[in-house]
């Protein structure tokens, strides 16, 4: 048996090019704020959090966060890591429940959360290797000979933009296209003809054989939506995403008996605080984000809920540790995919950050059965481009 010895979280600060957002590229909870400036700011994010847990035979595992990272950082550093070091890495429920009971007081969503969505990742990864298995088989196994993979992206802008990148997906062979709404309450009536506007360019593009599912980053409220889903409903979207603040659960249950599915959880936090969506009829597609939600430990958990409810589970963001879950979990048929791009809202620093994130072929994603762990590397290749705070 060998014991965890050490626990290094580092914030990965890209310094490289960016590609600026455009106007009212997707609505977000900022919106309903009088202010100057970017609403969209604090929802970028350009940093990323990786979480090395090795044990005593030298054998790293790799978790990582997104969410703050500086401050999770903080919190693994002063908080979290001395509860991890000692400890077998195959006690993962003991470990998980270690870290979640005794920072309990202030650590059960938000941040305290994040950071113990890190480390569980890590330690799934740091089980993978330690038996020579990918962390898939640790979970059951393979319920999909591949994964079907939407296309995420499709921020609003220009229509003829919009149309042209929707163009160049289907041709790769994509079976589901999501795109943001720009516009929201404060835009009025007018506001409301341009997210109609870019929707129906959508499916002149994409027809009416391919999913679309449709996103307003919690950037609408109760009334707005209400007055939306009539005109969105002859489009047939898959579902409508987060279109009310998180902690609106009964506004989102409300929407959820209308004829246009809801889907969210992806600022949801926990075992407890899914369960609660799900017994509030608050969504259709349940949408957790791995490290958010507490990890790989949680998310097994979270999803056999789901099944009980008969809810598909299918995480934010895509990132190898939700492809795990996905191929191990009959109840969750496809996964996000965030295609290889010029760093832009932040979703895309994994693929310079890691290596072995694998990319889209004709709409699939494929996990192999003989890499061991998550299967994936810390990279060397774009250091240039980073700041690196230990």
């Amino acid at each position: 048996m060998t014991r965890i010895k050490s626990v290094r979280a580092r914030v990965w600060n890209w310094t490289g090019p960016t590609v600026p957002p455009s106007g009212n590229f997707c609505s977000n909870a900022s919106d309903a704020l009088w202010d100057k400036g970017d609403a969209m700011s604090s929802f970028r994010f350009h940093q990323w959090l990786t979480c090395e847990v090795e044990t005593e035979d030298g054998t790293i595992g790799i978790g990582n966060a997104a969410l703050a990272p500086t401050v999770v950082k903080k919190a693994i550093d002063d908080w979290y890591a001395a509860l991890v070091i000692g400890e077998d890495p195959f006690d993962y429920a003991y470990i998980w429940e270690k870290m979640y009971r005794r920072t309990h007081a202030w650590g059960r969503r938000g941040i305290g959360m994040t950071a113990i969505s890190a480390i569980d990742i890590a330690i799934w990864d740091l089980m993978g290797k330690l038996t020579g298995k990918p962390v898939f088989k640790l979970l059951g196994g393979r319920t999909k000979e591949k994964i079907p993979v939407y296309y995420s992206k499709l921020y609003a802008g220009p229509v003829e933009t919009m149309q042209a990148e929707a163009e160049a997906a289907l041709k790769q062979g994509y079976q589901g296209f999501k795109s943001r709404f720009g516009y929201g309450p404060k835009d009025g009536m007018s506001g409301m003809r341009e997210n109609l506007k870019r929707v129906e360019a959508l499916r002149e593009v994409i027809g009416y054989d391919r999913d679309l599912m449709l996103e307003a980053y919690m950037g609408w409220n109760l009334d707005y939506t209400r007055r939306m889903l009539p005109k969105l409903e002859k489009y047939e979207p898959r579902w409508l995403e987060e279109p009310v603040i998180a902690d609106d659960i009964r506004g989102y249950a409300e929407l959820n008996k209308g004829p246009i599915p809801i889907s969210g959880g992806e600022h949801e936090f926990g075992l407890l605080g899914c369960a609660q969506l799900l017994q509030s009829g608050a969504v259709s597609v349940l949408q957790y984000d791995t490290n958010r939600v507490g990890g790989v430990t949680a998310a097994q958990k979270i999803n056999a809920v789901a099944e009980a409810h008969q809810v598909p589970v299918i995480p934010h963001a895509g990132q190898m540790h939700n492809y795990h879950l996905t191929m191990a979990n009959l109840n969750c048929p496809i996964s996000e995919y965030f295609p290889v791009f010029d760093v832009e809202v932040g979703n895309e620093l994994f693929y310079y950050i890691f290596d072995g994130e694998p990319v889209a072929r004709d709409g699939y994603l494929q996990l192999d059965d003989d890499t061991t762990g998550l299967g994936i590397s810390i990279s060397d290749k774009h250091l240039e481009n980073f700041e690196v705070m230990e």
